[in-house]
């Protein structure tokens, strides 16, 4: 290569300037709108949370471009240098290839750029004048109804709001921008499913916020207006809903919205068809939820209904059977949802139910502690062998029964512990709350008392503790002496007491016997010990003394 061939004229070197000049300014164009685009998804509270993944894009999104431009400035360099080692003009050549573009492509270029600069000044007017109206929109719906809790609900949704309009208006000016540009329609039409992908997330997340706003709004009102009626029962057992139906109605809408984007682009346009089956299946499990909710108001209100002519067995048989039918109930209802979510997938049940028959028969010869819970659990139920509420004691445990589970019983003693145990391994039961029972109390007296005065100061006792305790169903008998302690005589007494009342009623007897027999001089002993010491033991205690 002759390098003295080489000498490139001021005009070279001015032509070589500006092609650099014009991709430094594409690169600021494009750097600029990259930024503003990543300053908008950052806007959106979604967004928010992925702050440091959004930067990291955004940076390497800049080196790309950068590099992009470094590599058509080294291009150009290159391609004109190779033009003037060639003895070639690079004016000419440039105005030859301009000469080899159409004037009509001019034409459009200069009208199109024309219209551009209209489209941007029309969308800054638009913006501006948004702004108030959106704050004024604000303003009324926030003086709706004075409801105060979703204030902070309608400023999220308002700016979001407004941001979204903002860049759907940017995107809409761009979108128009490259149809006006004379440029292949691919390009446009880029854009143009960038703008529908981008309308139709942000539609999904107005819906979204509109949704918590909505629901939020018909809660308050609810609650204002359902307080003073027969309603209000009910509206407060089933309110635990309302966050599941905000948050169901929320899957729904992003289901939908994701399923309308991806149909937007071609090569996973496959994939939309799923939205509609994910939608049923969220659906089929909120109306389990809300059949479960319902089901346990109804069998409460009907069950656990006050009537004065129950006796209190058959009130304690409802209070055993309510939870075991809200179980039964429950897991009926989760396992029919199973069997609509399989056929929403299309897939056949029948063989699934045949497959869970053989599989329970073969869990069922394995697990025959759990058919036996099972087996229990009924006959205790079927034959009343205890309810709810009932004091039992078996051969672990004793206490007032709280639950009767399907396979388990649960026991809350005396101290407050909770036992939990299976209802086959329940042996031996005693059931202190059939009919009656006897609160047995033993009291000692002095071996010179008079034993008859005694008897007769307990069964007047006895006879006071009836009139003052609606647990009594008998005065007091005293059945005799039970033993001839070392410092006293033990006195057997029994009270006839209501089912599982007698703990209670030998406290209240013991208190009144104590307060009875001070009266009366009667001694209760208490055992003494009396020590007996040696002359020399007290002759060493004196010496240590003085």
């Amino acid at each position: 290569m002759d390098l003295n061939a080489f000498s490139p004229s001021y005009q070279d070197i001015a032509i070589i300037i500006s092609e650099l000049v014009l991709i430094m300014v594409a690169f600021v164009v494009l750097n600029y709108v990259a930024g503003f685009v990543f300053n908008k998804l950052g806007a959106f509270s979604f967004f928010q949370k992925y702050e440091a993944a959004l930067n990291l894009i955004r940076r390497n999104l800049k080196g790309l471009i950068l590099l992009v431009c470094l590599v058509l400035a080294l291009a150009s360099i290159t391609f004109n240098t190779y033009l003037i080692f060639q003895n070639t003009d690079i004016l000419e050549y440039s105005l030859a290839l301009l000469d080899a573009v159409p004037l009509s492509f001019w034409v459009n270029l200069s009208l199109g750029l024309v219209e551009i600069m209209a489209l941007f000044l029309v969308a800054r007017f638009v913006i501006a004048k948004l702004k108030p109206l959106l704050f004024k929109w604000q303003e009324q719906a926030k003086a709706y109804e004075q409801i105060n809790a979703n204030n902070e609900s309608i400023e999220l949704f308002f700016a979001t709001l407004k941001n979204i309009l903002e860049t759907s208006i940017w995107l809409l000016f761009l979108t128009t921008a490259m149809w006006l540009l004379p440029l292949p329609s691919s390009v446009a039409n880029l854009f143009f499913i960038i703008l529908k992908v981008y309308l139709i997330i942000a539609a999904g997340r107005l819906l979204a916020m509109a949704v918590t706003v909505i629901v939020t709004t018909i809660d308050e009102l609810a609650q204002r207006y359902t307080q003073s009626s027969n309603l209000a029962e009910f509206y407060d057992r089933l309110r635990s809903l309302i966050p599941l139906l905000a948050r169901t109605l929320e899957y729904i809408i992003y289901v939908t919205m994701a399923s309308l984007a991806i149909s937007q682009v071609t090569f996973i346009a496959s994939f939309a068809h799923y939205g509609p089956i994910a939608i049923q299946i969220i659906g089929i499990i909120f109306f389990s939820r809300v059949l479960i909710e319902v089901i346990n108001l109804v069998a409460d209100k009907v069950l656990l209904k006050r009537d004065k002519n129950l006796s209190d067995l058959q009130w304690q048989q409802r209070l055993t059977l309510t939870p075991l039918a809200k179980s039964l109930g429950k897991y009926a209802i989760y396992f029919g949802a199973f069997l609509l979510i399989l056929r929403t997938l299309d897939i056949n049940t029948t063989p699934i139910l045949a497959a869970i028959g053989g599989i329970g028969l073969i869990v069922g010869l394995g697990a025959q502690p759990v058919i036996s819970d099972l087996v229990s659990g009924a006959f205790i139920l079927f034959e009343n062998i205890y309810l709810v509420g009932d004091y039992v004691e078996t051969g672990e445990a004793a206490g007032i029964v709280e639950a009767i589970d399907v396979r388990t019983t649960r026991l809350r003693d005396p101290d407050g512990q909770l036992h939990i145990m299976r209802n086959g391994q329940l042996g031996n039961i005693v059931n202190f709350s059939k009919g009656y029972i006897y609160a047995v109390v033993e009291i000692g007296v002095a071996y010179d008392a008079d034993l008859d005065r005694v008897f007769a100061i307990i069964e007047e006792t006895g006879h006071k503790l009836q009139q003052t305790s609606d647990d009594v169903l008998e005065p007091t008998e005293v059945e005799g002496l039970a033993d001839f302690g070392e410092s006293r005589l033990l006195i057997h007494t029994i009270t006839k007491a209501k089912p599982g009342r007698h703990r209670e009623v030998g406290y209240e007897l013991r208190k009144m016997l104590k307060v009875a027999f001070e009266r009366e001089g009667i001694e209760i002993p208490f055992a003494q010990r009396v020590l007996t010491l040696n002359p020399k033991a007290k002759h060493a205690i004196n010496h240590f003394q003085q």
